[in-house]
């Protein structure tokens, strides 16, 4: 077994002799190095799924109506950040590739612009969406039941969203220098102090008061909060790779800027399509009805521990993979690529055999109501099979991002998320009435034909010739 594990590893397997452009280290440095950079951002990614989760079991103590409340929210905050989300992966790409070429003035002068670029669209569009709050979740599929819990809950945590772009924006910088334990830290202290909040708010302990959902919303905020001071700690302590001061040059350059909307723009349009996809989807899961809803969310949490294994070995990827296109190694690069997908694949064998088997216990853990478990133990199949291809498409999507292929990524975005996954729902979930099995039907196609795109990306080679 040790001698195949060692072989499904090796440098030399995973990089034909014809693209070799230098020594390959040995399988054992090779895997240390992914360990290095993987490591604390699987952990991070596991960790706030799992405590998301934890979360989410505490908002359900007051009922469906508040998880489907909460859940509705979800979309639109997410469309939110998701200029900040494309603005973020352009920062990690650039600054890879400036510490690969040891370029600590051009990784800084990406970091100060980004956070200017962040601070203004946030402040913008977190303003839209507290004034528009109720017309937004009307339109994003909120029932009667829950439309006043979810304008709440969505007013509230749009101060912490605030903070959490500024946040999100440093720790993207240090993802791109190799540094995942910062962000790791950093989210799992902010998701700590949620969960204490959630418990002293939410059912009013300790001599606090009882707030119920507003006081999930509140505590999510203060956790934004707290995630924040210790990013900006992270940028201003000296001797780091990456480092804000306040005497520095804060106004905007044009070449930074212009890579920054090079890579940006893809990202951009890949996060658009993305949102607008995934915002429909769960408008047309949201109209049929609260109980599949609240089913759909609780399966949402379960499969987004699977995204959290994709989700930090593709952070490693886009990071691996940029640095040595940086230092002019190509092969490294794809050496590094496949590495990482190959431990995204064991993970999720592990993942498919816990969730086959515990899949009833699992959904027990966010719900007692008999149809919820029963419907729910019904969609863990999909969730089973789903992790198999979904961990592998996220590693790959990185490996792309990393090398700054943002296009081709927002081309499978509108394709296979915008296009595809919503048609699929609308005919399986309503036309054929297959109802929340429809659903997640119509998500393990997305999930297979995206794989299919960015598997045949990264095998042509292509991103290895992207030069910003």
């Amino acid at each position: 077994m040790a001698f195949l594990l060692k072989s499904y590893f090796s440098p030399t397997s995973l990089v034909p002799e014809a693209r070799r452009l230098g020594e390959l280290p040995k399988t054992k440095p090779a895997l240390k190095e992914v360990a290095r950079v993987a490591a604390p951002a699987v952990a991070e990614m596991i960790l706030v799924s799992i405590i998301s989760s934890v979360d989410s079991m505490m908002v359900s103590t007051l009922g469906p109506e508040a998880i489907a409340a909460v859940g509705i929210t979800d979309q639109p905050r997410m469309i939110t950040l998701a200029a900040i989300n494309s603005l973020n992966a352009a920062v990690t790409t650039i600054v890879a590739r400036r510490k690969g070429q040891n370029d600590q003035e051009g990784a800084n002068r990406c970091l100060t612009q980004a956070l200017m670029i962040s601070l203004m669209l946030v402040l913008t569009l977190a303003s839209l969406c507290f004034t528009f709050a109720r017309p937004i979740l009307l339109f994003a599929g909120a029932q009667p039941d829950v439309i006043d819990l979810g304008v709440t809950y969505m007013r509230i945590i749009l101060f912490g969203v605030v903070f959490t772009a500024l946040s999100l924006t440093m720790t993207a910088s240090q993802r791109g220098v190799g540094n995942t334990r910062i962000s790791m830290v950093t989210n799992m202290t902010a998701n700590i102090v949620n969960v204490i909040f959630n418990y002293l708010l939410i059912g009013g302990n300790l001599g606090f008061p009882r707030l119920g959902i507003a006081g999930a919303a509140l505590a999510t905020s203060i956790g934004n909060f707290v995630a924040f001071i210790m990013a900006l700690i992270s940028v201003t302590r000296p001797g780091g790779f990456l480092r804000l001061r306040l005497r520095q040059k804060w106004g905007f350059d044009k070449e930074t800027m212009k890579n920054i909307a090079n890579i940006g723009s893809g990202t951009l349009v890949d996060q658009a399509c993305a949102r607008v996809g995934f915002f429909i989807n769960s408008k047309l899961i949201a109209s049929l009805g609260t109980i599949p809803y609240a089913t759909h969310l609780i399966c949402m949490h379960v499969i987004n521990l699977s995204f959290s294994c994709g989700d930090g070995l593709s952070i490693a990827a886009t990071s691996l993979v940029g640095q040595n296109l940086g230092r002019e190694r190509p092969d490294l690069s794809l050496m590094y690529g496949k590495m990482c997908q190959r431990v995204a694949f064991c993970f999720s064998v592990v993942l498919m055999a816990v969730f086959a088997i515990f899949r009833h216990p699992i959904i027990g853990l966010f719900s007692d109501d008999p149809v919820i478990l029963e419907l729910g133990g019904r969609v863990m199949f999909f969730v089973v099979v789903i992790c198999l291809v979904q961990i592998s498409q996220v590693v790959f999507t990185g490996c792309l991002r990393g090398a700054g292929d943002t296009k081709y990524v927002a081309m499978v975005s509108f394709i296979s998320i915008t296009i595809l996954r919503p048609s699929l729902t609308w005919s399986m979930a309503y036309l054929l009435g297959w109802g929340l099995i429809g659903a997640w039907s119509a998500f393990l196609l997305d999930q297979c034909v995206r794989f299919l795109f960015v598997y045949k990306r990264f095998a042509s080679g292509k991103w290895a010739e992207i030069r910003f």
